[in-house]
Order: structure tokens, then C-alpha cells, then sequence
């Protein structure tokens, strides 16, 4: 039998296809046969808060300077006025107190120390979406509630810009060791690849409320996305933040220090399914502890842990997942951490997980965060 041209081509042709079946079983053989990425370790959360009506998206924790055991969890319920609010929470999950009236509060931070008519006091500032300023609350000492002192007209942020970029998201406070001054870092909503975020100085406006003054803008950002979450370490003076397609970055936090606008580090840039969210810092008294950035998956959203101090030698290397850990919570978005004591269920600290579907907070003990799988962290201060 003569075969011709186009019969070796059809019997080359079935040979390729037999060969890539081929390849393509012998393929998935192999990968049947390597064994799987071990899944994080499950976290059980020790407490919950009560949900807020309509949207829990970001928690603080503020620390009772005598009694640990009554600490602070305040919380923001984002949504537009009249239902927008700071919701304020004991340890215990349930509800204290709830300051409405706020438009579309975003993301809160807590900082201690502020200088005030006089008097040093603690604060809690939000972010105010939809009026495209700041909300400043005091702290009452005895932990039973918080007052707004926001100097009216005074706190507006991104003034300078339009759009979305006007709109503040995130924040985190920053009080500077060598004077004292606190300083809030803001970020928008939507921003420019760089100058993204906006810092300003919080002050007395001379009638005993806080006012903004705007300092720099500064860090860079991807593109992707956008950047809410962000987290300060007021002990060694930087600033980290979640560009939530891309990875974390790190500046210096003091707008006076000479390399305040130079990037110190890119890193989590690997490992994540979901958009990097809330960001939080273990702060340990000799210079270590840890950085926890949320991976916002929904159902069961995970918690990546970085080493705070870097590498041997390398201060700003950070590159290094020492593990990944999760705890039930639903999309993530704000998170928060306190490595102080705060009473016999939380000795060695806390971290505070937003769940979206329940509207509330899940409240984890350090130690199970610590001891998770088989990297063991630190814990105390």
C-alpha cells in the first residue's frame, strides 16, 4: 500500500497526541504522588464580640493603665450617617458604649499621650470617609467610654486632592519618641503611585480639641488594588503598610528623620491568595517580635507572621515567613495586636480579627497564636 504525504502526517500527528497523553498522565502521577503544602494550623478564637449593625471593618486596642483586665476594644461600624459609629467593646466582647453619627468611619487607631489642654491624654482616631476627615476621641481614664474631641474644620485630610483620592481609609498613630508628637498616617482610598499616604501632626487647637496639620506625603505604590492597612511601631519608628496586590512596605515613621522618604523594605510579596489586608505588630521590649499581615480569604482568611527585627545584620530583611496561621474569621479586613498583658485570659497579649459575615471580632489569645504548628513564636514582652 502506497502512503503518501498526508497519511505520514496523520500518523506523525497521532503519535504527538500519544506522546502528550502521555506525558500529561506521567505528569499527573507525579503530582498525585507529592505530597501536599501543608495546610495552616487552625486558631481557636477565646472570645467574640457582639456584631454591630451593619458592618464591623476595623478594631484598636486600648490598654487600662492600671487595670489590664479592663482594656478596650473599639471598633468601627462602617456605613454612612446616622448608623456609622465607633463601637467600644470590654475584653469580654460585649458592648460598652456606641458613638453614632459618624459618615462611613473606616479604620480607627489608638495612641497614648496626646498633650491636651494641659493633660496628657489617650486617644482613638477614625477615619471619616464621606467628610474626608479625621474624628478625634479621648479615652476616658477610667476606661468607661471615649468623647469626641475633633477641633470642627480642622481635621480634613488629602484637601489638596479629588476623587477618591480625597477619601480617607486607613490609619495609624505614631508619637514620636524624642518630643512626644503624634502624628496620624493616613491612607486614601485611591492615590497616586507615589505619595500615596498623608501624615499629619495632631495638635491642641487652643480650646482643649484636636486639629490636623498636614506634614508630607509620602510612600510608593503599585498600582493594583489599593492600600488600606496600615501599622506603626512607635518603639523603633517605622511604618508598615498593605498594598494589597503587591506586598508590604516599610519607611520611617518620623517625617523629620533623613531618610524619611526612602523605602526600607518590600517583602510579603509571595504566599498570598487574596488581597493583603489588615497589618498589625507583637512588640517585644528587647526589639523583637513579629509583623502580621491578613491573606483576606473568605470563610477562613489567614494571618502571615514575619520576624519584626529582620535578619541578623539586616534590620529592614524581612523577607522570611516564619508562618501562616488562621482562626475562622471571615474576609479579614482590619486586624490588631497587643502584646501587653491584658488579665488572666489574655496574658500574653491579644490579636483582634475582623469577621465579616458575623459583623464582630474574634479575639485570639498570643499564646495559641504563638504556638501554632510547628514554628514556635515568643511570647511577653
Amino acid at each position: 500500500m502506497n502512503r503518501g504525504p498526508s497519511a505520514s502526517r496523520a500518523g506523525s500527528t497521532r503519535e504527538r497526541t500519544r506522546f502528550r497523553w502521555e506525558f500529561v498522565l506521567l505528569l499527573s502521577g507525579l503530582q498525585a504522588c507529592s505530597p501536599r503544602p501543608p495546610q495552616p494550623p487552625d486558631l481557636v478564637a477565646a472570645g467574640r464580640t457582639d456584631p454591630v449593625s451593619h458592618d464591623a471593618d476595623d478594631p484598636a486596642i486600648w490598654v487600662h493603665p492600671s487595670d489590664p483586665a479592663a482594656s478596650l476594644i473599639i471598633g468601627t461600624n462602617k456605613v454612612k450617617a446616622p448608623d456609622g459609629a465607633l463601637v467600644v467593646f470590654g475584653i469580654d466582647g460585649s458592648v460598652r458604649q456606641t458613638v453614632a453619627g459618624l459618615d462611613r468611619p473606616n479604620n480607627v487607631d489608638v495612641e497614648y499621650g496626646l498633650v491636651l489642654a494641659g493633660r496628657s491624654v489617650d486617644v482613638a482616631v477614625a477615619t471619616e470617609r464621606v467628610k474626608n476627615q479625621l474624628r478625634v476621641f479621648r479615652i476616658l481614664p477610667d476606661g468607661s467610654g471615649i468623647a469626641d474631641v475633633t477641633s470642627p474644620g480642622n481635621t480634613r485630610v488629602f484637601s489638596d486632592r479629588t476623587g477618591d483620592e480625597t477619601a480617607p481609609m486607613g490609619i495609624s498613630l505614631y508619637r514620636r519618641p524624642r518630643d512626644g508628637a503624634v502624628f496620624a498616617i493616613v491612607a486614601p482610598k485611591s492615590g497616586p503611585r507615589q505619595g500615596y499616604l498623608g501624615q499629619y501632626r495632631l495638635e491642641d487647637d487652643g480650646q482643649g480639641r484636636v486639629k490636623a496639620a498636614f506634614v508630607r506625603y509620602f510612600g510608593t505604590f503599585s498600582g493594583v488594588a489599593e492600600i488600606e492597612a496600615v501599622a506603626v511601631d512607635d518603639a523603633l519608628g517605622y511604618v508598615y503598610y498593605a498594598d494589597e496586590g503587591d506586598g508590604i512596605h516599610k519607611y520611617h515613621a518620623d517625617p523629620d528623620h533623613a531618610d524619611a522618604a526612602r523605602e526600607l523594605a518590600h517583602f510579603g510579596r509571595n504566599g498570598f491568595r487574596a488581597d493583603r489586608e489588615g497589618i498589625a505588630i507583637y512588640v517585644r521590649d528587647d526589639g523583637t517580635g513579629y509583623i502580621v499581615c491578613t491573606d483576606q480569604l473568605e470563610g477562613n482568611s489567614e494571618y502571615h507572621v514575619y520576624r519584626r527585627e529582620g535578619e541578623p545584620g539586616r534590620p529592614h530583611d524581612h523577607e522570611k515567613l516564619l508562618k501562616v496561621v488562621r482562626g475562622g474569621a471571615d474576609s479579614t479586613d482590619g486586624l490588631e495586636i497587643t502584646s501587653r498583658p491584658l488579665g488572666p485570659k489574655f496574658p500574653s497579649g491579644m490579636m483582634v480579627a475582623m469577621n465579616s459575615v458575623g459583623r464582630n471580632f474574634f479575639l485570639y489569645r498570643w499564646e495559641d497564636v504563638a504556638g501554632a504548628g510547628s514554628e514556635k513564636l515568643a511570647t511577653g514582652r
